[in-house]
């Protein structure tokens, strides 16, 4: 199975977004529609009253744990920076959580280069701009990195039908906003969580999609 994420800058993070053919050649069903009015008024993001834990103990859904990278270092600078370049916003960032962990590709394979997937999970605000706020999931392999998967800021856990990944689609290439979402989006919306194009297939294996619980 072909994975799915977003193109930074000018490198083509997934063999799907390179070719703009969908998986197994079915088009994932829209899971949103594009929306092209923008609250004026949205609420202000909510923060923590406390702050939210720094490491999670390994486990059976979180094969290696978590930890939150310290600040200043590029563990925690380039994923922020890579959401930036995805669904650009202006100014500041105000980083309310992260989550670094690595585990294996889903669905499994036997391929060296994705045996250990790195994966950081952001939540978001962008204090110059209210309607800025948002869930991200970040994915590094050896030949790219990209956005994954996105979420409203107000979701938690990993659920369906909160998270949102964006399937290529070389005949559409316009950015879109989405009700809830934060920026704009390219390609088709799928449920990240059930899994898109057709298969029921989750976009983070079992070995790693209980990192997010307590999100």
């Amino acid at each position: 199975m072909v994975r799915r994420f977003l193109i930074v800058a000018s490198v083509c993070v997934a063999l799907a977004m390179c070719d703009g053919a969908p998986e197994n050649g079915v088009t994932p069903s829209p899971v949103l529609t594009p929306s092209v009015d923008v609250d004026p008024t949205p609420t202000p993001p909510t923060l923590p009253g406390t702050p939210p834990p720094t490491r999670g103990e390994p486990s059976e859904s979180c094969a290696n744990g978590w930890v939150t990278p310290k600040a200043g270092t590029p563990l925690l600078d380039q994923p922020v920076g890579i959401v930036r370049r995805t669904a650009p916003f202006e100014g500041p960032v105000t980083v309310v959580d992260m989550r670094y962990f690595v585990g294996p590709e889903s669905p499994p394979s036997d391929k060296g280069y994705i045996l250990e997937i790195r994966r950081w999970y952001i939540k978001l605000s962008a204090p110059e701009d209210p309607a800025y706020q948002g869930r991200f999931i970040v994915e590094a392999r050896r030949f790219g990195r990209g956005v994954a998967a996105v979420a409203p800021y107000d979701t938690t856990g990993f659920n369906s039908p909160d998270w949102v990944g964006f399937q290529w689609d070389a005949a559409d290439t316009e950015p879109k906003g989405y009700p809830g979402l934060p920026g704009n989006w390219r390609g088709i919306p799928y449920d990240f969580v059930r899994g898109g194009a057709g298969l029921a297939i989750p976009g983070l294996p079992a070995e790693v999609g209980g990192c997010l619980e307590g999100t």
